[in-house]
């Protein structure tokens, strides 16, 4: 088969839409299909036997790591040599109106997905005059594909509620070989802990960005300055909570990969994600995988795997009194009772591979995205309601 991508982001920035971006390019080389991938310029030439097609792109406001590539830019020589059996956009906004126009122009069969809630930043960062305007636009490129995938069934809900139509569920997975509990590393611990391995843990992974509310972990600190944090990854708000934390028990080590960020996850004991607007949450099913229990809101694409008192925590989605509550909650639970529990969360994660949901995504794009896009399709390969 043929495919044509054409995604917002992509290598060397690297967050969900990367992620799973790059884990499909790789399934789909071991498949033999042959792909094109459309993206803003700056990343590599060519990814798991794909050319990726670079254009100049300019900031995107509300995520600087999206590059606004002009809509009007011209890929019809590219696609006519390539002759893709179809197209997927990837949360289009500029470029992936592009994809979607030339799409329709040359009669190539399309689908999208959702993987970034921008109208939900716009709210919390105070530009909710904008948010409509967001949601608007966003409806009307994704009602021109045959079906607009969401990463959990939280986010399809919000779609359809939006009037988005034919909206299906392609979920994610995780390298359940890759982060496990046998990655714990006492080196990393010590790192991790500022050289305080005998004290609880406390892991956040991801963005740092404001809409994440990595803040809101400070007051849990506070509480209890026997506790130590570290705090994984990069981006626009690090200097500002860098900040923030100067002279608590907090660490930052900048974005890991790879063993470290596997030897990172195992090392820790309890995962805090303060966000409340993810459309699935990688890093909290990394996390499930790699042994830990988790707290999450309940809210977002964590509720399809994260099960309140089973593998984890779950807090009240607006409320930081009861993210604290959570948090402090775990940690007067013993490291037998959360181990347990994280013991729970991992045997979920397993069952979520990649290459079951690639698998099921494939046999959907054989068929055009043409599917009864009624019912909530899981592209795990099981049917499951809202509330799973």
């Amino acid at each position: 088969m043929r495919i044509a991508f054409f995604t917002e982001t992509f290598l060397p920035n690297f967050d969900g839409v990367v992620n799973t971006l790059c884990r499909l390019l790789q399934y789909l080389e071991g498949q033999d299909h042959e792909v094109v991938v459309f993206a803003p310029e700056g990343g590599p030439q060519q990814y798991a036997g794909a050319r990726v097609i670079g254009r100049y792109g300019m900031p995107f406001p509300l995520y600087p790591e999206i590059k606004l590539v002009s809509p009007l830019d011209n890929f019809e020589k590219e696609l006519l040599e390539f002759k893709p059996d179809l197209v997927h956009v990837l949360n289009p906004i500029s470029l992936g109106m592009a994809g979607i126009w030339h799409a329709r122009q040359l009669e190539i069969p399309l689908v999208a997905s959702f993987h970034t809630d921008v109208a939900g930043f716009a709210e919390r960062w105070g530009f909710g005059f904008i948010s409509e305007m967001i949601w608007t636009y966003s409806r009307m490129l994704h009602n021109q594909a045959l079906v607009n995938w969401a990463p959990s069934h939280a986010t399809a809900t919000i779609l359809r509620e939006r009037g988005f139509e034919r909206v299906s569920v392609w979920s994610r997975g995780v390298d359940a070989k890759h982060y496990h509990p046998l990655r714990r590393d006492m080196d990393m611990r010590r790192r991790l802990s500022a050289g305080n391995p005998d004290a609880p843990l406390l892991l956040y992974t991801g963005r740092l960005s404001q809409e994440k509310r990595v803040n809101w972990i400070k007051r849990v600190l506070k509480s209890r300055p026997d506790v130590r944090l570290a705090i994984v990854g990069d981006g626009p708000y690090r200097t500002e909570l860098e900040k923030l934390y100067k002279g608590t028990a907090a660490v930052f080590t900048g974005a890991l990969r790879g063993l470290e960020l596997a030897q990172a996850y195992a090392s820790a004991d309890i995962f805090v994600f303060p966000a409340a607007n993810e459309t699935f949450g990688n890093v909290v099913l990394e996390a499930m995988a790699s042994g830990l229990p988790v707290i999450t809101a309940n809210a977002g694409g964590p509720l399809d795997f994260v099960q309140h008192k089973e593998n984890g925590l779950v807090f009240q989605h607006t409320n930081r009194k009861s993210f604290k509550k959570r948090v402090l909650q775990m940690l007067k639970k013993s490291p037998q009772e959360r181990k347990a529990m994280g013991l729970r969360g991992r045997r979920l994660a397993a069952e979520r591979s990649w290459a079951s949901v690639f698998s099921s995504l494939m046999a959907e794009y054989e068929g055009g995205g043409a599917k009864d896009q009624c019912a909530d399709h899981d592209s795990t390969g099981s049917a499951a309601t809202a509330d799973s």
